[in-house]
């Protein structure tokens, strides 16, 4: 949705971007066991832990800071990959 969109607004001068977030702590995460955020952090390649909300803040303004960048969705998501079922 994200070229489409780009496409429709590139009229209007508006950029338009996909953050594509992994498993972030959230207050909502926060209601699971140390546990099981241990296991889920144990899965990302790297950095080897779950994502902080000043990091997907931190990469929107640098995102909007970027006269260039355009129709990107970009992965925050220490390269994890969750496997099929």
């Amino acid at each position: 949705m994200t070229l489409p969109a780009v496409r429709d607004l590139a009229q209007y001068s508006i950029r338009v971007y996909t953050i594509a977030p992994g498993i972030v702590e959230t207050p909502m995460l926060a209601t699971v066991s140390d546990e099981y955020r241990g296991r889920l952090a144990a899965g990302v390649p790297f950095p080897r832990r779950l994502a902080r909300p000043e990091e997907y803040a931190q990469l929107a303004l640098s995102i909007v800071d970027h006269d260039y960048l355009n129709g990107e969705a970009i992965r925050m998501d220490g390269a994890l990959r969750m496997a099929s079922r």
